[in-house]
């Protein structure tokens, strides 16, 4: 059974009172511990639909399923699905508060579902992704680039996710610590089996990351690989 599933999917944004339509028609399934890439020129949609299957954009018609979830149009990711799929964003500050202590901001998503030994978690997510547990204490601007994504990497695995969604992880770091990044994830998914979608505008990274990818273009799926 995939652990996504996509059927004639369409995506819009809001523009002022309209909807402006960006996604149109795509269907493709991913497979249980796969990497699926979504590659493609800017404004092409594939950070659109990656949203969508993060729940950040209601706007979007079609069947979806997301780890055995059938998602509805409209409706909020809760409960089970809101841990199942989770999402390192380009710009790890998306996901980490500025004035929060990183242990505040990677506890706060573990005490809601009840989880124990919260602090030993994070300790042990710090270990997973080469980072020192003495950073756990500070803040994100206390932290590099690289130590920041790493952190958002940590953020995204603590719920134990399924899915693990990649917008564009690595373009705002210099190459040799992409490199790092990438390997990392490479590494985590093969332990983990998680299944991810990587969207990236660079097909070097989308060979080197992912078992199958498809090109979009102008809001459509131009090419399967």
């Amino acid at each position: 059974m995939s652990t996504i599933t996509l059927d004639h999917l369409n995506v819009s944004h809001p523009q002022g009172y309209q909807l402006r339509q960006v996604v149109q028609d795509v269907s493709l399934t991913v497979e249980p511990g796969e990497c699926f890439g979504l590659v493609g020129p800017s404004g092409c949609g594939k950070s659109s639909l990656l949203w969508v299957m993060a729940g950040l954009n209601p706007h979007w018609s079609g069947d979806m399923v997301l780890a055995g979830t059938h998602v509805q149009p409209g409706s909020p990711f809760t409960g089970q699905l809101r841990r199942d799929v989770q999402m390192v964003f380009q710009d790890p500050y998306a996901s980490l508060h500025p004035r929060h202590r990183l242990r505040r901001t990677l506890a706060e998503p573990l005490k809601r579902p009840g989880f124990d030994n919260i602090d030993d978690r994070i300790a042990q997510g710090f270990q997973q992704v080469g980072l020192a547990s003495a950073l756990i204490d500070r803040y994100p601007h206390q932290l590099s680039g690289g130590q920041r994504q790493r952190v958002a990497i940590v953020r995204a695995l603590l719920l134990e996710p399924k899915i693990v969604l990649l917008d564009e992880p690595t373009s705002a770091l210099d190459m040799s610590v992409q490199a790092e990044i990438l390997n990392l994830l490479n590494q985590l998914k093969a332990q983990q089996q998680l299944t991810m979608v990587l969207v990236s505008h660079d097909p070097d990274v989308i060979d080197h990351m992912c078992d199958r990818s498809v090109t979009m273009q102008a809001g459509r799926i131009a090419h399967l690989s």
